[in-house]
């Protein structure tokens, strides 16, 4: 029993990391020091201005997610965290691309016997079905624009101002 506890460990580690989503990068350029990834910008053509490459940018979204427009965002987003700690203030976005396969399901069945002439028979059947969703693949280039454009700011609330209360009148 005490055998078994650390390989049920050991297991559920690997499927969670097998969950994850993995980033590879080839430096092309020289680093600098990271920054927040909230100050990398996505470019989907070239910034205005210069820029030096630093690193040509792949990253797969995680195995267990679900969504086109969820797996575009998380590949977004790792393609800025892994700009952010090469130092890079922008992503040239190269694009994406799907992994083939996705669900399926697969039925067997099978029979036998044993013991010979007195033995006896099996058989059994089964059904096997994989949810697993596709992945998505992206492609970027992780730059250091010279002088970025300012960062836009995030929408104005769209509700209407609310009536201030008339000030009190004074008593005489």
């Amino acid at each position: 029993m005490r055998r078994i506890v650390p390989l049920f460990l050991l297991a559920s580690a690997l499927a969670v990391l097998a969950g994850c989503s993995s980033t590879s990068q080839l430096v092309t350029g020289t680093p600098r020091a990271p920054i927040d990834p909230a100050q990398v910008r996505i470019y989907y053509s070239a910034p205005p201005g210069g820029y030096e490459e630093i690193a040509r940018l792949q990253t797969a979204s995680g195995s267990f997610t679900y969504g086109e427009q969820n797996k575009l965002d998380n590949v977004l987003n790792n393609l800025r965290m892994e700009a952010a700690k090469l130092g890079a203030n922008g992503v040239l976005f190269v694009g994406t691309e799907d992994s083939y396969g996705g669900s399926s399901i697969g039925v067997g069945a099978g029979g036998g016997s044993y013991g010979g002439y007195r033995g006896g028979s099996f058989s059994s059947g089964g059904i096997g079905v994989n949810i697993t969703p596709t992945k998505k693949y992206a492609h970027g280039v992780a730059i250091y624009v010279t002088n970025p454009p300012p960062m836009p700011l995030p929408p104005a609330s769209t509700m209407p101002p609310q009536p201030q209360p008339a000030p009190p009148k004074p008593v005489n």
